[in-house]
């Protein structure tokens, strides 16, 4: 072949002129299409399509020019036009409308360019980010509350295992229950692109569900619909609703994300209002809330013993009744651990259940981090938007002394529920444990005004190393009139007597926890605090002993400046090996 006369050939047949014109105005339509179609809100298949049947044309339009000519008389074949006799050249039209359609095209590439870049100088919210509210109950009635608070976080629940979707926690959207509520500000409070609503009545049999998600930079309706159906379809309308939020975001599911959505946790009402009223009463974390919760749990698992998440629900439970001492802390862990493993194994991608698994590991002593870390990550790699598995990783790295990774779980958690009054008080513990006691004392005043206070065991150092004695003690009796017979709060007690110096009164306190502790010895890591703030090294060492003997440790953390005195001990550092701490 003679390359030189095959492009020669190629310029007279007009090929160079098709191909530039053609690239150029394929440009500008898949301008058009990537710039304006999502302003439309034509779904993203279309652009992909625009796209695909230009890049098909391109040597489709190259063979028409190369076998074709435009003649006045029409198109004719190539060798046809070439008998014909010469016209006059042809204007250069064609040129005007190439330039035209290339200045076109620029012009919508850095338009393009430009609002895109403006967006994100404009806004740190991040892509796809919802807050899904509490439903309003238009009956007025608790009976039907299991309904309007359940429906929402069944939803909650479904979209937070969707890793492209930031979604806001329980705890923090539910503040909002019951009042009148602006979406926009709503969305920008809470730092996200959307807000789903609804309003929900029951009449005997019949349920009427009305939701709409609203954008929250403009206020606009994203999608709404009302669902008019029978009381037993409820779980079939969560399911309808969090697929159809998952379009109208045009999040790009994965075939493993779109089980996760369909996917029931029961068909039984009853189990699921149980289930939702154990799930009302944890959120306080104190004692009588907690054993109803378990109560509550229980009577959702004798309906439906299928119920995985109501297994999951009742190991959280009692891993933290445990924790805190309000039960024995070897049966919290016990109770803990066999309620996961049956959630496990009725459901092996449950992340509640890997979460509660990992969280006994990482609760009691002695300590299992590895298998406990383990199983944490999983449930956040299953559930990324559960805020509370962020925390529960945030406090096992706490007890480990790995405090930067401890913090940053922490935060997670909080970026994901900020109106939690459990997250809010952990993350002063980090604080806490480097010595930056005045940030620690300001987080806890700010978790202070979300919930109900001196629910952790640690905090108290807060108060003590800022020598907040008299404030303090006054701030405890207002509790203990809330909370009577509160094991935490008489330890807080005697933990202020303990560093005030006053030995008579700290030790009326460990007497009364001795009492409460029974053979178990439940309160042995409190008792023993007391001692080591008393400056009493052997008594300390002992409790901790004991402690450990009976599986009485639950809330330990090495770097409490409590165990301060007898930090040197080789005696210490060998319970810390035994309780399998990292030194």
């Amino acid at each position: 072949m003679n390359l030189p006369s095959f492009f020669a050939e190629l310029k007279r047949r007009n090929v160079y002129k098709v191909a530039i014109a053609y690239a150029v105005i394929a440009w500008l339509l898949m301008q058009i299409a990537t710039q304006v179609f999502p302003f439309l809100e034509i779904p993203n298949w279309a652009i992909r399509l625009v796209i695909m049947l230009l890049a098909l044309g391109f040597p489709i339009a190259l063979i028409i020019a190369w076998a074709f000519e435009l003649t006045p008389e029409g198109l004719r074949r190539t060798e046809a036009a070439d008998h014909e006799p010469a016209k006059p050249p042809r204007n250069r039209a064609w040129i005007y409308v190439v330039i035209i359609a290339a200045a076109l095209s620029l012009g919508l590439f850095f338009v393009g360019r430009y609002t895109a870049s403006n967006r994100t100088m404009t806004s740190s919210l991040p892509q796809e980010s919802i807050a899904v509210l509490p439903f309003d109950n238009q009956n007025r009635d608790l009976d039907t509350d299991y309904l309007s608070d359940g429906i929402p976080e069944s939803i909650i629940n479904s979209l937070s295992q969707l890793s492209q979707l930031k979604v806001m926690a329980r705890s923090t959207v539910f503040h909002y229950k019951g009042k009148e509520v602006d979406p926009r500000k709503v969305g920008h409070d809470l730092g996200v692109r959307a807000v789903l609503m609804g309003r929900l009545i029951q009449q005997d049999d019949n349920l009427t569900i009305r939701t709409e998600l609203v954008n929250v930079s403009d206020g606009t309706e994203l999608w709404g619909q009302q669902y008019n159906r029978k009381l037993a379809d409820v779980f079939v309308v969560q399911e309808e609703i969090a697929k159809e939020i998952s379009e109208k975001l045009r999040l790009k599911l994965t075939g493993a994300e779109r089980q996760q959505l369909a996917k029931r946790p029961t068909e039984n009402l009853k189990a699921f209002q149980y289930y939702m009223q154990g799930r009302s009463v944890s959120q306080r974390n104190t004692l009588d809330d907690l054993l109803a919760a378990t109560r509550y749990y229980e009577r959702a698992i004798d309906e439906d013993r299928n119920y995985a998440l109501a297994y999951a629900g009742l190991a959280d439970a009692y891993s933290t009744l445990g924790v805190l001492g309000y039960i024995a802390p070897i049966e919290g862990r016990w109770k803990a651990e066999e309620a996961a493993r049956k959630a496990l194994a009725l459901d092996e991608n449950l992340a509640e259940a890997h979460a509660a698994l990992g969280l006994a590991d990482a609760h009691f002593a002695p300590y299992n981090f590895s298998q406990g870390d383990r199983e944490l990550r999983r449930a956040i790699e299953l559930s990324p938007s559960l805020a509370l598995t962020h925390l529960f990783l945030g406090i096992s790295l706490g007890r480990q002394g790995r405090m930067e990774e401890a913090l940053e779980e922490c935060l997670k958690a909080r970026e994901l529920d900020p109106l939690s009054s459990i997250i809010a008080r952990n993350v002063a513990s980090p604080y806490y444990l480097k010595r930056d006691y005045s940030r620690a004392l300001e987080l806890l005043h700010q978790a202070n005004e979300l919930g109900p206070t001196f629910t952790t065991t640690w905090e108290i150092g807060v108060y003590i190393q800022n020598k907040l004695f008299n404030e303090t003690l006054a701030e405890l009796e207002k509790a203990k009139g809330e909370r009577k017979n509160d094991p935490i709060l008489i330890y807080d007690t005697g933990m202020v007597y303990a560093a005030q110096g006053k030995q008579a009164e700290a030790f009326q306190v460990i007497k009364e926890l001795e009492e409460i502790s029974g053979a178990n010895l439940d309160q042995a890591v409190w008792i023993a605090k007391i001692y080591a703030t008393l400056n009493d090294k052997q008594l300390a060492l002992t409790w901790l002993e004991r402690g450990l003997a009976t599986g009485a440790i639950g809330s330990f953390y090495k770097d409490d400046p409590v165990w301060d005195p007898i930090r040197s001990d080789p005696r210490f550092t060998d319970l810390l090996r035994r309780m399998g701490i990292p030194q």
